[in-house]
């Protein structure tokens, strides 16, 4: 049970009634939203290829050889700034200058990839010390050497990128080569009718109930009260329809 502003009691199957008075409205919506997805998403369509592959590096600080009898906290802040490194160089492969670096190495080699692509189609992530870049793209070939280009800029290069520290003290080492795989369509792609036909569904509803309230017309004995009218008495529907059905006959 609901209760109304008027504090009485309101069924559940009064909101029923007025869905049921304009169910098309909703039914509508929903296949105008399919229709347009259809005509923007042409599924029919083959889409094209994408394919993904990965590189794990080991980032690190070049310890200091040690030169006096002194104690070095078991290198200790040399794997704190490790750690420290590799957050800032997951922030640096996201940036324009190392997607400008990779492809100059790339334009060397005469191979010309715009560093917007580059930056575009690289995300980095981080586990302790390793360093993961993930690399989408649609052609397996150059995306092979993309990732050959990317990996040796931050292998050799990656100090450069960090005006804080020394070029020579910052080390990036390859530890893994993801294989070059093709991936399907992610979440948002598959989620995205069944989003749109539910929100088209919602839209209509809220649309029904809209209708009806700035509706005024007198479909019930309940309308009646609430106008504060008092009712002596109501003929039923199904009363009504035999009335209607015997007059025309």
């Amino acid at each position: 049970m609901i209760v109304d502003e008027e504090g009485k009691a309101v069924e559940l199957r009064a909101y029923w009634t007025i869905i049921r008075r304009r169910w098309w409205i909703p039914i509508v919506l929903v296949v105008l939203t399919a229709l347009w997805w259809v005509a923007v998403r042409r599924p029919w369509q083959p889409r094209p290829v994408t394919y993904v592959t990965s590189l794990s590096f080991s980032v690190g600080v070049r310890p200091e050889p040690r030169t006096g009898d002194y104690y070095t906290y078991d290198r200790y802040y040399t794997w704190l700034a490790s750690e420290y490194l590799v957050d800032d160089l997951s922030e640096v492969v996201r940036r324009s200058e190392f997607a400008q670096a990779v492809s100059q190495r790339l334009a060397d080699r005469g191979i010309m990839v715009p560093p917007g692509a580059i930056q575009g189609s690289t995300q980095a992530g981080k586990l302790h010390r390793i360093l993961t870049l993930s690399i989408t793209w649609g052609d397996p070939e150059q995306l092979a050497a993309i990732a050959d280009a990317a990996a040796a800029v931050l292998s050799q290069r990656a100090g450069a990128f960090l005006p804080q520290t020394m070029a020579g003290e910052v080390e990036a080492h390859l530890i893994d080569r993801g294989a070059t795989v093709p991936i399907g369509p992610s979440l948002k792609e598959r989620l995205d009718l069944p989003l749109r036909l539910f929100l088209g569904l919602v839209v209509g509803l809220a649309l029904v109930f809209l209708l009806d309230y700035i509706d005024d017309s007198v479909r019930g004995r309940a309308d009646l009260e609430r106008m504060g009218i008092p009712v002596l008495g109501e003929i039923p529907r199904s009363k009504k329809r035999r009335l209607w059905k015997s007059r025309i006959t």
